[in-house]
């Protein structure tokens, strides 16, 4: 069989490299061509553009680079009819995917979705291109096959979070000593997770380093995003109880006794690695203003989205400040809180499906194709 995989960020590397391990378990003489990073590409198959030439972030960048993305679109649609795949996968990066399931779907290819977009948040109005475009819809949180059969009766399969086995693989393999690898002293880590945006770390960081001096028991360690120099960071490094890892949040998190994160995917990611975490957010008041009445979600952290309850608190706005976060801090670092914050973990890794996304996708996948050909 023939498969075609489009990912177009990081997250959509790692999830795409776990999808391939899965199908090539199943299927090694599979043929697979992708869009990816390198994850996918170490898996195996033929790596067609990498993750990093699609990085186009925000209004103003997207309509600079708007020749670039069209050109990529139109490449795109040339090499898949070369390639004549049985099986078109796109994973999540809707932008620039639903252009091409639009297209591919009106060419006959088999159309699979693999992390839906989050039409839930916004641009719910997508739904009737997703209905339109795409064979079958593969989602990683619970409450999104509720969002699409009942509200809009379109059947979904849900396969689990694939973060689970991400984690999981990666604790297995984690084996250094963190404190000694970065020449920390003893004392237990405080992950500080700003975000992966220039702008929002420079709002987020300030905020979080301003309570690190009232915490001298601790370390605290700024998780640096992969596409940020250290020098972006070093004007913010000011107390020397504050160190700095680029692009080790695994590993940070895996070490960590509690964690004050940018809300985000983050705050799953850091849930799944059993830390205590305080959630934060603020932004420019016009653009959260904005926000506010274009997103319509009850939190703004994935856990106690998938919860449906506050299991992490959140400070949002005006709440993000020194003396909240003290505060908060506080409470999920004090031995009394965190057998709850751990309870609430475990019932919210169950509420995920437990492992085997990856395998799970493969294997509907596999029964749809056999059940369309009939």
């Amino acid at each position: 069989m023939k498969y075609y995989i489009i990912a177009g960020e990081a997250s959509g590397d790692l999830h795409g490299s776990n999808l391939m391990k899965a199908l090539y378990r199943q299927e090694p003489e599979a043929q697979v061509r992708f869009w990816g990073g390198d994850l996918m590409q170490q898996t195996g198959g033929t790596l067609v553009k990498h993750y990093k030439e699609l990085a186009f972030m925000g209004f103003a960048e997207v309509v600079m680079n708007l020749t670039t993305i069209l050109k990529n679109i139109a490449f795109c649609k040339e090499d898949i009819l070369k390639f004549q795949p049985d099986v078109i996968i796109f994973i999540d990066y809707p932008g620039f995917n639903m252009r091409i399931a639009k297209w591919a779907k009106q060419k006959e290819f088999d159309t699979h979705y693999y992390i839906s977009p989050q039409i839930w948040a916004w641009k719910e109005n997508r739904i009737k291109a997703i209905k339109r475009d795409v064979n079958h819809m593969y989602v990683i949180l619970p409450f999104e096959k509720d969002f699409y059969e009942e509200k809009h009766h379109f059947p979904v399969h849900f396969v689990g979070h694939p973060l689970i086995d991400a984690i999981e693989e990666f604790r297995l393999r984690d084996q250094e000593d963190f404190h000694a690898k970065h020449g920390l002293d003893p004392r237990p880590l405080i992950a500080l997770l700003p975000g992966s945006r220039k702008q929002e770390i420079t709002r987020l960081l300030t905020e979080m380093l301003a309570v690190v001096d009232d915490f001298p028991d601790y370390q605290f360690i700024i998780a640096g995003a992969p596409s940020l120099e250290y020098d972006f960071y070093k004007p913010f490094i000011k107390q020397e109880n504050v160190k700095f890892v680029s692009n080790e949040t695994y590993s940070l998190l895996n070490h960590s006794h509690a964690a004050i994160v940018t809300s985000g995917t983050a705050t799953l990611e850091t849930a799944l690695f059993k830390v205590p975490e305080v959630v934060v957010y603020k932004a420019n008041n016009i653009s959260y203003q904005i926000a506010k009445r274009v997103i319509n979600l009850k939190y703004i952290s994935l856990v106690n989205l998938i919860m449906d309850e506050p299991v992490v608190t959140e400070l949002i706005q005006k709440d993000c400040n020194k003396k909240r976060i003290k505060e908060e801090l506080n409470k999920v670092i004090n031995i009394s809180s965190r057998a709850k914050i751990l309870s609430d973990y475990r019932r919210l890794e169950e509420k995920l499906g437990g492992g085997g996304a990856s395998d799970a996708v493969v294997n509907t996948i596999k029964e749809n194709l056999s059940f369309d050909k009939r």
